[in-house]
């Protein structure tokens, strides 16, 4: 059992995700990222799994062959593309990724970020995030406009750096909160 290394690892992640959702506006999610971490439901599984370098769910998931603190977390956390998993009601799937709306997405290409930063240390470079991403996406039931996004600000960050990736989700994709997204001919419309 690491509780004190878990603790300063999930605490890291939390206070550089809510600098992040601060900067670009998503101070209410910033203020609640993750705080499902702290239940003993997530913690002491966190701290029973505890390595480090990745995050103990994967280990939680290769002994015991479910992550029962991952079930928790998700179910609890919008930023997470699984959290939008949902019965289809078109006769083709049996279950679907259901859009995102744009403000958790935004949280959760932060959250990305900070996960990257927060296991590869030294490591870490603005394409890190993005290559994690592309590695899981044919384990992803995340809806295809949603995906898009994600990748979109994804590549942005890794072609244009950290700082123009926050100002423009600040300054375009959450300019009018309310307003929808979607793709069309391989191109992201912000209505």
């Amino acid at each position: 059992m690491h509780p004190w290394l878990h603790f300063k690892t999930i605490t890291r992640h939390k206070l550089l995700v809510m600098q992040y959702c601060f900067r670009i506006g998503l101070y209410k999610q910033g203020l609640l990222h993750d705080l499902s971490k702290y239940s003993p439901a997530e913690f002491l599984v966190g701290c029973k799994y505890y390595q480090g370098n990745r995050s103990p769910n994967n280990a939680e998931r290769e002994d015991t062959g479910v992550s029962l603190a991952w079930l928790h977390h998700k179910g609890r956390n919008k930023h997470h593309f699984e959290h939008w998993v949902d019965y289809s009601l078109d006769k083709e799937h049996v279950i679907m990724g259901a859009r995102m709306p744009r403000k958790y997405v935004a949280e959760m290409v932060i959250d990305r970020i900070c996960a990257s930063k927060n296991y590869m240390k030294e490591d870490y470079n603005d394409s890190s995030a993005l290559e994690y991403y592309v590695n899981g996406k044919d384990m992803m039931l995340i809806h295809k406009e949603s995906d898009f996004l994600a990748r979109y600000l994804l590549t942005m960050l890794a072609k244009r750096g950290e700082d123009y990736l926050l100002r423009y989700m600040k300054k375009v994709l959450l300019r009018h909160r309310n307003r929808d997204y979607h793709v069309k001919n391989g191109r992201l419309i912000l209505e």
